[in-house]
């Protein structure tokens, strides 16, 4: 296939060497973003005078065909084309003659990717972020339905205090309420234009590089020339978020397998987001979420790889940088499934309300509640501490909770203890009392959601 930049060397590559330098397979996905910006740069080369105004109208035309005979399936791309840029210029030059090599005056390819990763990854922003909030409204959903239902809450995976499950799904809204930020500020960030940067240096023809920014919606454009086509600082930004994002997802997966177990059994998953093995009959294997958690380390990988690149780099554009996409687009594409498959198992989950309250129970997670009983009888909290610590052993020991521990067993350790102390431990108590502004209390669960209702733009 014909070169773009064939003339200093005549163009004719080894097959290899041809195989090795191809990107067509990795940046035909930018091909949309790719004829955007040829067509505000051919109508602003057009608008400057820099090329006739016929020939600029003549470029649009023929790109506007490109673009529809790909949007329907009459225009496959060439998967031998070096790039998506050379197979878009040699296509358009092929339908509209010697205008269309009129289209690179004033741009270099190093220019024209920078600013079609720009526009790709601004789209899939946006995307990653409409699935945040839909993963973030189906744990709204839960927590809503389940604000009441007790359960354990943990430190060190050892059973603490009483919670809610609805204020346990919420911790889990409120990091993607983080990730959102982050993913809104690495969209704010790459939303320069890049475009008449050149090859490196800027160009002598007279662009008007604000034009070209308006007319593809960003905020502005790229102040220096070199740091426009050397930059991937945005890519590294965006995989950094999502891998945070991932990190997240991938606590929340672990909780569900862990929740999900027999072991657990506070959840069970649906049939459409669960397997089973092939010797096993009993088995029914949450893989999904252990796909999430898995998939984590790919898009830590792909952070990592960006990292790599670009540390040694010096400027401006060097071919390494080719080697972004696959990268950044992987972190992406994995993201983005992983939260649609989150969104839909959470939505399909069932909850264990009974087996939830008796692991509560069971756990002594009320042993708390009971200490500061005494302590609401003016007894120091440390003496306090040490008297429940010393009944929850006597319960162990009988096989016994705090809720069924005979009063006389009480009264043995202190005699503040009166039969009011049942109610105090009470585990449906124990979280209502927890009104504190963030807390477990169903008061303070749904006060949490009315935040991020709101937040999610609902009445």
């Amino acid at each position: 296939m014909e070169k773009l930049w064939s003339g200093r060397t005549n163009g004719n590559n080894a097959k290899l060497a041809d195989e090795f330098n191809r990107s067509i397979t990795v940046d035909s996905r930018m091909a949309w973003q790719d004829i955007e910006g040829s067509m505000a740069h051919a109508a602003m080369l057009g608008a400057r005078g820099i090329i006739p105004q016929k020939s600029a109208e003549h470029i649009l035309e023929g790109l506007q065909g490109i673009l529809s005979d790909l949007a329907a399936g009459n225009l496959a791309i060439d998967p031998l084309a070096e790039d998506i840029h050379s197979f878009v210029e040699l296509e358009l030059t092929r339908r509209i003659g010697d205008d269309g090599k009129k289209l690179h005056t004033a741009r270099s390819r190093n220019d024209q990717v920078a600013l079609d990763v720009r526009l790709t990854l601004r789209a899939e922003t946006d995307e990653t972020l409409a699935l945040v909030r839909a993963l973030m409204q189906s744990m709204v959903t839960v927590a809503q339905n389940y604000a009441d239902a007790v359960m354990p809450g943990y430190t060190h995976v050892q059973r603490a205090q009483p919670v809610t499950f609805g204020h346990w799904m919420l911790a889990y809204a409120f990091m993607l309420e983080r990730d959102a930020a982050r993913l809104e500020n690495a969209k704010a960030l790459m939303n320069v234009c890049p475009l008449g940067a050149a090859a490196l240096a800027g160009t002598t023809y007279p662009v008007d590089r604000e034009a070209t920014a308006k007319a593809l919606g960003f905020a502005g454009i790229t102040k220096n020339s070199l740091d426009s086509v050397s930059d991937r600082d945005f890519c590294i930004e965006l995989a950094a978020a999502l891998s945070i994002l991932m990190m997240h997802l991938s606590r929340l997966s672990e909780e569900i397998v862990l929740f999900s177990s027999w072991e657990f059994g506070f959840i069970e998953l649906s049939d459409e987001f669960t397997t089973g093995s092939s010797i096993m009959p009993q088995k029914k294997n949450s893989d999904m979420a252990e796909l999430v958690r898995g998939k984590t380390g790919r898009v830590y990988g792909d952070l990592t790889a960006l990292l790599t690149l670009m540390k040694g780099l010096p400027l401006a554009y060097n071919k390494d940088l080719q080697e972004d996409k696959e990268a950044v687009f992987d972190a992406v594409d994995t993201a983005k499934i992983c939260l649609r498959v989150l969104a839909s198992m959470l939505g399909a989950m069932k909850v264990h309300r009974e087996k939830m309250l008796r692991a509560a129970a069971e756990g002594f997670l009320n042993a708390t509640d009971c200490a500061d009983y005494l302590v609401k009888k003016d007894m120091s909290f440390r003496t306090a501490y040490q008297i429940v610590g010393r009944l929850v052993k006597r319960c162990i020991a009988q096989g016994q909770t705090l809720d069924t521990l005979p009063l006389a067993e009480y009264k043995a350790f202190s005699g503040l203890f009166e039969a009011d102390v049942y109610e105090a431990v009470d585990l449906t108590n124990c979280v209502k009392a927890r009104t504190s502004p963030g807390g477990t209390s169903p008061e303070s669960v749904q006060e949490q959601i009315r935040y991020l209702t709101g937040y999610l733009g609902h009445d």
